[in-house]
């Protein structure tokens, strides 16, 4: 049996999957990830772009608007593996999509905003750290291209931030509560594009696992969990991810009665 029928089996009867997915489902949208060989650590310094350095560094907030300024996020469209799991959601196979990623991309795919859970936050919104406001980030970048290289809030003046978890700062309390609930009820769980290293988001599919239920992994190379697994589908997503949902709606279909003479 090749691995995307295996995977497809191994979830056949599960009808509240969790997807989780990381970078590695939007590089096929023209974003790079982070860890990779072309990833974004390795050409900042991570260190540079912690929670506390952005408050104190102006320094540090114009390189954060300017790479933000220069980013592909906005202009990436979802690809076939993000419409895979939208289709997953069709069929009533997906309870939540867990994702790491702040690009947007599951809800622009069609995922109604309740089936995403963010840990990470959404870089197409910008935060005022001083009054809470919230606003387009497409409108921040608008104000850095023109000239304000480290945009204040117009409201109160307060530091401006995308709307994303940076290093050193705690993940979003409400995103993290639902996260959990997922997980419960979870009966299987589909990890697609992440290397399952970081926590506390690769806690999750853990704890999915240890409640007694599959795991299948969709990612290129080596995951952290692949110990775990049930089945691991090593390829890109968005070829792999629409064939494994095709053949899961296709086990929903009614078979056809046999014709007798």
């Amino acid at each position: 049996m090749d691995p995307v029928s295996s995977a497809a089996q191994a979830l056949a009867g599960c009808r509240r999957i969790l997807a989780f997915t990381g970078a590695g489902i939007s590089t096929e949208s023209g974003i790079p990830d982070f860890r990779g060989p072309e990833g974004l650590w390795t050409k900042v310094d991570p260190e540079e772009f912690t929670y506390s350095r952005y408050l104190e560094s102006s320094e540090t907030r114009r390189t954060s608007w300017r790479m933000r300024a220069e980013s592909r996020v906005f202009e990436a469209e979802p690809n076939p593996a993000h419409r895979a799991i939208v289709d997953l959601w069709g069929i009533g196979r997906l309870l939540a999509c867990i994702t790491q990623n702040i690009d947007g991309l599951h809800q622009r795919a069609g995922l109604p905003d309740e089936a995403v859970i963010e840990l990470h936050g959404n870089a197409r919104e910008t935060v005022c750290i001083a009054c809470g406001d919230r606003q387009a980030t497409a409108s921040v970048i608008e104000r850095v291209v023109s000239g304000e290289s480290d945009p204040t809030c117009r409201d109160c003046g307060g530091i401006l931030k995308a709307a994303v978890v940076f290093f050193g700062e705690a993940m979003p309390r409400e995103e993290l509560m639902r996260a959990a609930l997922a997980t419960s009820e979870a009966d299987a769980v589909l990890a697609v594009g992440s290397t399952l290293s970081v926590f506390p988001a690769a806690s999750f599919p853990i704890e999915v696992v240890e409640g007694g239920h599959p795991m299948v992994i969709v990612n290129r190379g080596p995951t952290e969990l692949d110990d775990l697994a049930t089945v691991i589908v090593d390829g890109a997503a968005g070829e792999i991810l629409p064939m494994l949902v095709a053949e899961l709606a296709g086990r929903l279909l009614p078979r056809r009665r046999r014709r007798t003479k």
